[in-house]
């Protein structure tokens, strides 16, 4: 696990150590407190990802293309 706060992280990172805790919760050598704390770990990163997602998915539906295929209706820092 990172120190890195779930609120700061990309989706990338929050993916990434969602899934060692998993391995870790999976593979079960790691004390009940432990256990707690990871899986508690792991349902904030899970959340983060949703909410990464979600707003990923408002952005592309934000689109719109004009005649030409290019977006329209939208600034390139919306897009990012």
């Amino acid at each position: 696990m990172t120190d890195t706060p779930v609120t700061e992280m990309s989706f990338e990172q929050a993916m990434a150590e969602l899934e060692q805790v998993l391995g870790q919760l999976e593979r079960g050598d790691v004390a009940l407190d432990q256990s707690i704390t990871l899986y508690e770990r792991g349902a904030a990163l899970k959340a983060r990802c949703e909410a990464k997602l979600k707003e990923a998915e408002e952005k592309v539906a934000a689109i719109t293309l004009d005649s030409d295929g290019n977006p329209t209706g939208t600034t390139p820092a919306d897009i990012q």
